[in-house]
C-alpha cells in the first residue's frame, strides 16, 4: 500500500505561541487537518475527509460562524480531499472507502465529495450525530455535510487485541492492514484508525489529542491554548485523558514499531510527509 499524507483544511486561530507552542504571542498560530490518502488493490481510502468543497464554496451552510471565528479556517478549495485526490491522478469514483475517526465538521466534510464511497465509523458516533439535539451539538456535526445520504458502514468497538489496546476491529471489504482502534473521549465515538505501511505501523489517533508534546512519554506537555479547547469539546474527560496515557505507552514501548500522530498537529504532519517521502 501507499499511504498520502494530505493536509485538507487549514485553519488559523489567534493565540500565538499559546496555540502553536513557539514564535510570538501576538499572531495567528498553524493547524491542519491531517488526512490520509491510501491506495490499495481494492481502490483508495480515506482516513478522514477535512473541509469539502461544499464547506469551502458555502461555509455559511454547514460551517457556524462562531467555530468559523474561533477556528479561521483558510477555505481553500485546493486543500480539499477531492482536489487532492485528482492532482494525483485519481477519480472520486476511484475512493471506494472513507474511514472516519469521528464525524465532527472538519473531519465529515468532504464526504459530499466522495457519494459513492462507503463510510466506515463507529456506530456510537452515528448514532450521536445523527440524533445532535441543541445549538452545540448541531454546529459539530452539521447534517447538512451529509445530505447525499451516505453509505454508512457503522462499526462496533469489538474483536482483537492490538499492542494493548483492545476491541480493534478490522473492516470488511479492506484489507486486514486498516484497523480501527477506540479512543473513546473526545466524541462518544471516536476512533484511531491504524494502517500497516511495509514493516512499520501508523497510527492516526484524531483528536485523542491536540499537540505533538503531549506523546513524550517522559515530559508531556500541552499548550495552554490547545489544552483549553480539547476541554471544551471533550465529552468524557477521564476516558480521554486514559487514552492519551495508553498512547504515550505505546510510543514508549513501541515507538520503533508504530508512528502516532494526531489530526491538526502541522508539526507532526510535516515529520510524516518527510517520513513518507525518505520511504519514496
Amino acid at each position: 500500500m501507499k499511504v498520502h499524507h494530505l493536509n485538507c483544511a487549514t485553519m488559523r486561530p489567534f493565540g500565538g505561541r499559546l496555540v502553536s507552542g513557539s514564535g510570538p504571542l501576538l499572531r495567528t498560530a498553524e493547524l491542519v487537518c491531517h488526512c490520509l490518502l491510501i491506495e490499495t488493490g481494492e481502490g483508495l481510502v480515506l482516513v478522514d475527509s477535512g473541509l469539502g468543497t461544499g464547506d469551502v464554496t458555502d461555509p455559511d451552510a454547514t460551517l457556524s460562524r462562531g467555530w468559523r471565528r474561533l477556528a479561521r479556517p483558510v477555505l481553500d478549495i485546493s486543500e480539499t480531499a477531492l482536489h487532492q485526490v485528482e492532482r494525483l491522478g485519481f477519480r472520486a469514483s476511484d475512493v471506494r472507502h472513507v474511514v472516519l475517526t469521528h464525524l465532527d465538521l472538519d473531519h465529515g466534510g468532504g464526504l459530499r465529495d466522495f457519494p459513492d464511497a462507503q463510510v466506515h465509523v463507529l456506530r456510537t458516533e452515528l448514532e450521536a450525530a445523527l440524533n445532535a439535539r441543541g445549538g452545540r451539538e448541531r454546529t459539530r456535526y452539521p447534517r447538512e455535510q451529509w445530505a447525499h445520504r451516505p453509505k454508512w458502514a457503522p462499526h462496533d468497538p469489538q474483536g482483537e487485541e492490538w499492542f494493548g489496546f483492545q476491541a480493534v476491529h478490522d473492516i470488511p471489504g479492506l484489507q486486514a492492514e486498516i484497523l480501527l482502534v477506540p479512543l473513546i473521549g473526545h466524541t462518544v465515538g471516536h476512533t484511531g484508525v491504524a494502517v500497516r505501511e511495509d514493516d512499520r505501523w501508523l497510527l492516526h489517533a484524531g483528536d485523542a489529542y491536540f499537540f505533538h508534546g503531549e506523546m513524550r512519554p517522559d515530559a508531556p506537555w500541552c499548550t495552554p491554548g490547545l489544552r483549553l479547547m480539547q476541554s471544551r469539546v471533550e465529552t468524557a474527560r477521564g476516558l480521554r485523558l486514559a487514552n492519551q496515557d495508553r498512547l504515550r505507552d505505546l510510543v514508549r514501548s513501541h515507538g520503533d514499531e508504530i508512528t502516532v500522530f494526531n489530526a491538526h498537529d502541522p508539526v507532526q504532519l510535516r515529520a510524516a510527509r518527510q517520513a513518507a517521502a525518505r520511504v519514496s
